[in-house]
């Protein structure tokens, strides 16, 4: 699989999972809404200032995000490592927000409270059809 068909098929997914590693040196897994946005290789989420996934990025910035369908007979996977950066940047904040975030952000896109999570994927491994392939970014 290409590099394109692989973003291909990211961008048609509606959930992501992301992953950090807790302060025991363990994974963290998260599922999320897929990527507000994607340029290349970064992949830009929103959520909390105040969670604990952010504190974990501050932390440690290593990350994992997968991506899979489940057709009837068919099953893919995609799985990019990486890492996670947190930012409170007002321009990327703008950027990144969406009408009806004032739900989970009632002040609005300066909200403290909210923030943009940008993966940066280095490296990868795609599954398809019982066949494993790992890929460089």
């Amino acid at each position: 699989m290409t590099q394109q068909e692989i973003f291909e098929f990211i961008d048609s997914q509606k959930t992501a999972f992301i992953a950090s590693v807790d302060e025991d040196g363990f994974p963290n897994m998260k599922a999320m809404l897929a990527p507000r946005e994607r340029d290349g290789a970064a992949f830009y989420f929103t959520t909390n200032t105040s969670s604990m996934r952010v504190k974990q990025y501050l932390d440690n910035p290593k990350a994992s995000i997968y991506f899979y369908h489940r057709g009837r007979f068919r099953y893919t996977g995609v799985m990019l490592k990486g890492t996670m950066s947190v930012l409170t940047d007002r321009e990327t904040k703008e950027r990144i927000w969406r009408a009806g975030d004032t739900m989970f952000y009632k002040k609005g896109v300066g909200d403290p409270d909210y923030c943009v999570l940008r993966f940066t994927a280095e490296s990868g491994r795609y599954y398809r059809d019982l066949k494993t392939e790992s890929f460089m970014l």
